[in-house]
């Protein structure tokens, strides 16, 4: 009996090379819809984390002084749904691409909310970001840098982003709060859980919880959708209301921390995309000075960078796709896409675009190729005309997620050599700052500042790349600029 691949349509199979990597197109497309579902998530957590922080000059991303969260829901979805189809059509990887998460907290908190940046400014530092990621991926500097970093460093930055999203999430939820006076935080209001947004919060945490441990794909999402749905209820059943009044004045600590959960006056619109296009590609160099804005463009490269190749051979090896080397099939084209979907991301203002490693659900599931990723793109396209349903989403229904995210992060703790104090300690303090310190750039220039002082220490200048070196001697102006300033007279 024969045992050979089901066909598919010949010009479909040739391009995507389905039969030749052992699929099929109803597993391509089901995998595509999968991925889908695993990260479709990014469409709402997107807006409540860059479109809720106000820039520099007091304004919210798209302009005004209340919140546009349709508006970045529907070019969040745009931009990942163009990226993604591209990624499949051009590099024919299963790879989806969507707004970082940890890279949209950082432009959204260390770069938009300093003063006198504006959204525009910080939008533009994620195109040059991108740009000059594709000139290293187009020269093949990008091995140099690779390779300079230690691997627990790269490392430690993901666990610390992870950490800082987990205390962005257990604040805005209300879980915890920063008290009157004494500790810096506490748990609820007056050391106790209050008001039925929290308990909101504590059944979606739980939910995730069960899903994730249940394997369940889509975890993220069944999460955000039910505790919407719970928080509808409560809200339609006790009037909670806001927190806020109408002057921004807190009058209600046990109410919701953002949205008011109601029933949507409309499910389905017409989608608005005017944020494409509403960038300044060089403002930041005089809101934030020449030496802060190409520190700042340096720490997003090096977010970006190294987790789009450590997500491309994840997924690959889920799929069996990697090459005798471990090497994806046309990882060239997939880093080509990843850089222009960065730039591309700025240049929509809704933060550098990059590969998701929920797209290995999808490869779980059968897909291999990159018509996958085309179904995962058309479905988020499909999605921007469901913006008008990020409105209705409290943070106590989303935030649960990015708990999750900041355990999933976590998890490549185990990756680093804590026996090595040589690294284990730059590593530490890269980890705990970023939280602790509200600065991811805080935390990734302490643990390279730490990184070459302990291997001067112990006579091991030799081990250190001269990037590195290059890369400390920035950070430490980085953080002595205003002293700087002082001694040298500047404004």
């Amino acid at each position: 009996m024969s045992t050979t691949t089901p066909q598919v349509s010949n010009g479909l199979d040739k391009y995507f090379r389905i039969s030749e990597r052992g699929s099929t197109l109803t597993r391509e497309v089901r995998g595509g819809f999968v991925t889908f579902f695993t990260m479709a998530y990014i469409v709402v957590l997107n807006p409540l984390i860059i479109g809720t922080v106000k820039d520099g000059t007091g304004h919210y991303l798209g302009g005004g002084t209340s919140p546009n969260l349709a508006l970045v829901a529907a070019c969040t979805a745009l931009v990942a749904g163009v990226m993604t189809i591209l990624m499949g059509a051009y590099a024919n990887y299963p790879l989806a691409l969507a707004t970082g998460l940890g890279l949209n907290a950082f432009v959204a908190f260390s770069i938009a909310a300093q003063p006198k940046v504006s959204w525009q400014d910080a939008m533009g530092l994620v195109v040059l970001e991108g740009i000059i990621i594709l000139v290293l991926v187009l020269t093949g500097f990008r091995k140099a840098v690779f390779y300079a970093i230690p691997a627990s460093l790269k490392t430690a930055i993901t666990i610390g982003i992870g950490m800082f999203l987990t205390l962005i999430a257990f604040v805005d939820a209300g879980f915890v709060r920063k008290p009157a006076a004494g500790v810096p935080l506490e748990l609820g209001v007056g050391g106790n859980l209050r008001g039925w947004p929290t308990l909101v919060f504590c059944l979606g945490l739980i939910a995730m919880v069960v899903l994730l441990v249940k394997k369940v794909k889509g975890a993220i999402l069944y999460g955000i959708v039910g505790a919407t749905v719970l928080a509808i209820i409560v809200e339609a059943i006790a009037d909670i209301g806001s927190q806020t009044d109408a002057t921004g004045k807190v009058v209600n600590p046990s109410a919701w921390g953002l949205n008011v959960p109601k029933l949507p006056d409309e499910v389905v619109a017409t989608p608005h995309f005017d944020l494409l296009g509403d960038f300044s590609l060089l403002g930041s160099f005089s809101s934030l000075g020449a030496v802060a804005a190409l520190l700042t463009i340096f720490t997003l490269l090096l977010a970006d960078f190294f987790d789009t190749m450590g997500t491309m051979v994840a997924v690959g090896a889920e799929g069996k796709l990697l090459d005798t080397e471990g090497n994806p099939p046309n990882a060239q084209k997939i880093l080509v896409v990843d850089s222009v979907a960065a730039a591309a991301g700025g240049a929509a203002s809704v933060s550098s675009n990059t590969s998701y490693i929920e797209s290995a659900a999808g490869v779980g599931d059968g897909a291999r190729t990159g018509l996958a990723s085309i179904v995962t793109g058309v479905l988020f396209l499909l999605a921007t005309f469901l913006a008008p349903l990020v409105d209705i989403v409290p943070y106590e229904a989303a935030t649960p997620a990015l708990v999750i995210v900041g355990f999933l992060m976590m998890q490549q703790a185990k990756d680093i050599d804590w026996a090595d104090i040589e690294i284990a300690l730059p590593a530490f303090l890269t980890i705990v700052l970023m939280p602790f310190s509200y600065s991811i750039t805080a935390g990734i220039g302490a643990g390279f500042i730490a990184y070459v002082l302990i291997k001067v220490v112990r006579g091991k200048t030799s081990q250190v790349h001269p990037l590195m070196w290059l890369i400390a001697v920035l950070f430490v102006l980085y953080f002595a600029i205003d002293p700087l300033k002082q001694i040298f007279g500047v404004d």
